[in-house]
């Protein structure tokens, strides 16, 4: 062995010695035979380990076994080391044996695909399911998406998206986890550890966190837009969940399109390197977004895609997705001496790296198994936990005089409504090969539900009309029926990427149906498929019940139904604050307060003429067909110091008369502090289940590390002061305890 192999290997085991946060990172095995690897590839060959390209040249997903010439001369000649949007076992194995039996190296390609919320079994869209507020569930349909990405060749996804969003004018909200860094975090640790569980093995695939970074802030909600913050907002907001996905086992980044205080994220070198690798330890690979390299041109910080590209692997991106810009100009620019070998090296150190850790030296056919993909695509199982998810994450926002659930005695319902009778728009965007065919309506759910009632459906307006429409027949079945079952809200791709809306009211054509309908004067249930929060100011005065299930997927029909009936009784919680109107936002919880708090009797305060500055729902919020009751709040320490933890205890009580299922909030607020504070801060909560006039008692221990953050000085730590902790159903109905931090050790 050569002597700086061994002096490698040294180095690799004093490090994984004494910096135990690397101690499961790097392999000295595994290093060692990069280290080899790397001494026999010529430059071209390590070039093209940086270079992804999409299959077929496309967009979209392609599943095409006949693999193009160009293709095969790329992967023979060692130009490509990952491909995108190749899907299904058999194209993955013709194009893996071509690298596996012609190329020089032998080096396996990596195969990526955006597996968002599913490949053909289409769950729930992300903010659907963080508005479960189950860790484990939201793991385990990570972990089911996997296995069906697996069995379909798939080694990579580009999820878990971790952006915090606080503007649901931005369409990329729906693949989000809503607008708080806490909750945003463990989401992100349940979501990576589902992908890739333990170390990889079996049916597990990469994750990959995006966008890298605070991509959700983008200004007017406008997609690929400016961002422009301060390191403050920065480091509390938009990295928590970044960092929480390194800490999980995050096994690759993805640069987002944004800059940030006019750098770019794919040349941004404070994010990718003096971030991501310095501080936080980060040891795979960052891809750029789709052509994010190149973009910096549009941006004005690059005149050609020579320099972007130099800008970017200087900053330590290490993939160029579908960009070209390395496998271009990189050769060049070492030749000129712009760049050093040794800065390639390290950028394919990490590629390879990853490769080894998926096992596909060793295995690079693991997941070319046919016959194991018509077994796990699209089987009762994916379907059982894509039920189980979508009925989760269903938010009951009203229920006036228990409407719901509907008696199963009703003898006739009038469904209404461009998503009652609907199998497209229910999968979403990024629906990939989701299959219509399967989708239930919630037309069929019901009608399985109550097969003895007479339930007439009408479309009554197109989904996204704007003219004049007809509602008469819509009316006239109101008119006739017991009970008015209206199914409004979006598109499927009025959400999801390049999807930014100006006004998040619902069509105006719906909203005159919802008008027309409301003349019968029936009961009347709104049912909402969505993919942001909506400004419903209209259908929160005037409708009966409002049942949020934004874009639920192939189980659409069944979650809804069963909601409807009271076979399943919701227990979702709002995970976005919804606005009264567009021109509130932004709007969320966690806002600061001003040196003029919002007051009625003072005219001069921070405040609107028109409506209340307060959301129209809480994040947190969330009804049950029961009630809840809570009582004596104990903190068990009057005072604590600033290492010291604190327990606080509440009991809950099931007030009603249905088994139900309660988030249990905690949220803390510190004035006076060094810095400006949130008026309220997430900072723990529990999912207890409760028979009806059952009481549990629910204990937090509140941490130091819970209330700490970034001081007057930007350094993150605790400080002398008083903490008010708030326990409650949302993050507005609470009871309140204090507690002093001193500096008494």
């Amino acid at each position: 062995m050569k002597f700086q192999h061994l002096l490698a290997l040294f180095l690799l085991l004093f490090i994984s010695t004494f910096y135990p946060q690397t101690r499961t990172m790097l392999d000295p095995k595994v290093e060692a035979k990069i280290d080899s690897l790397l001494t026999i590839m010529s430059i071209d060959e390590k070039i093209g380990q940086l270079n992804q390209l999409a299959y077929g040249w496309g967009w979209g997903p392609s599943q095409a076994a006949t693999v193009p010439d160009d293709y095969k001369r790329l992967i023979r000649e060692g130009k490509v080391g990952s491909l995108l949007n190749a899907v299904g076992a058999k194209l993955t194995y013709e194009l893996q044996k071509i690298a596996m039996t012609e190329s020089r190296t032998r080096i396996p390609l990596l195969f990526g695909f955006d597996v968002i919320h599913g490949v053909k079994t289409t769950f729930p869209i992300p903010l659907a399911e963080s508005c479960s507020w189950d860790l484990s569930l939201i793991e385990k349909s990570a972990a089911m998406q996997a296995k069906e990405a697996a069995a379909c060749g798939i080694h990579w996804t580009f999820t878990p998206m971790v952006d915090i969003a606080r503007d649901p004018r931005w369409g990329r909200i729906a693949e989000g986890n809503g607008e708080d860094p806490f909750l945003g975090s463990l989401i992100t640790t349940a979501r990576v550890k589902g992908l890739q569980g333990d170390d990889l093995s079996g049916d597990h695939i990469l994750a990959c966190a995006k966008h890298f970074a605070a991509y959700g802030a983008a200004e007017g909600g406008r997609d690929y837009n400016t961002v422009d913050i301060s390191e403050r907002t920065l480091r509390e907001t938009y990295l928590p969940p970044f960092k929480a996905a390194v800490d999980a086992g995050a096994q690759t980044f993805m640069c987002s399109f944004n800059e940030i205080a006019g750098i770019p994220s794919s040349a941004n070198k404070h994010l990718l390197t003096e971030i991501l690798r310095d501080e936080w330890k980060f040891s795979g690979f960052v891809v750029s977004d789709w052509n994010s390299i190149g973009e910096m041109v549009n941006h004005g910080i690059a005149k050609d895609n020579k320099q972007a590209g130099l800008k970017a692997i200087r900053a330590g991106l290490d993939m160029d997705m579908e960009t070209r810009a390395y496998s271009t100009y990189l050769k060049e620019l070492l030749n000129e001496g712009s760049v050093p070998v040794s800065l390639i090296d390290e950028s394919v150190r990490r590629i390879l790296r990853i490769k080894f850790r998926m096992n596909l030296f060793a295995d690079p056919y693991r997941f070319c198994d046919e016959t194991k993909e018509a077994a796990e695509v699209a089987n009762a199982s994916q379907r059982a936990a894509a039920l189980e998810l979508a009925q989760s994450s269903l938010v009951l926002l009203k229920n006036t005089n228990n409407i719901l659930p509907i008696s199963k005695t009703t003898k006739s319902i009038a469904l209404i409504g461009p998503l009652a009778n609907n199998r497209k728009d229910p999968l979403g965007s990024w629906e990939q090969f989701g299959d219509t065919n399967s989708v239930v309506t919630v037309l069929e759910g019901l009608q399985k539900k109550l097969p003895d009632a007479k339930i007439t459906y009408v479309q009554g307006c197109p989904i996204n009309e704007t003219g004049k429409t007809d509602f008469s027949a819509a009316l006239h079945i109101a008119n006739v029926s017991d009970l008015v079952v209206l199914v409004l809200g979006e598109e499927g791709h009025y959400s999801g990427e390049a999807a930014s809306r100006s006004s998040i009211e619902l069509p105006s054509a719906q909203s005159q149906l919802f008008r027309e309908i409301l003349k019968s004067g029936k009961p009347m249930v709104v049912v909402l498929m969505n993919g942001r929060p909506l400004a419903i100011p209209d259908l929160q005065q005037n409708a009966g019940a409002i049942l949020e299930s934004w874009f639920p997927g192939i189980t659409a029909g069944d979650a809804i139904a069963s909601a409807l009936v009271g076979d399943f009784n919701p227990s979702g919680k709002l995970t976005v604050s919804f606005p009264r109107a567009t021109g509130q936002i932004p709007v969320y919880y966690n806002h600061k307060n001003t040196g003029r708090p919002a007051s009625e009797t003072n005219h001069y305060s921070s405040k609107y003429l028109d409506i209340s500055e307060k959301p129209l729902y809480p994040f947190g919020f969330g009804l049950s067909y029961s009630t809840f009751t809570y009582s004596n709040l104990t903190i068990d320490k009057k005072q604590i110091g600033l290492s010291e933890s604190a327990t606080i205890k509440v009991d809950v009580k099931n007030s009603g008369n249905y088994p139900a299922s309660e988030v249990v909030q905690l949220y803390i607020n510190r004035n006076p502090a060094s810095v400006t504070r949130p008026v309220r801060e997430l900072k723990n909560f529990q999912k207890i289940t409760l028979q009806p006039n059952e009481t549990k008692s629910v204990v937090f221990i509140l941490t130091p590390e819970n209330i700490s953050f970034y001081n007057d000085k930007m350094q993150f730590g605790n400080e002398p002061g008083q903490v008010t902790i708030f326990v409650g159903t949302n993050s507005v109905e609470t009871i309140n305890g204090t507690v002093i931090i001193s500096e008494k050790k």
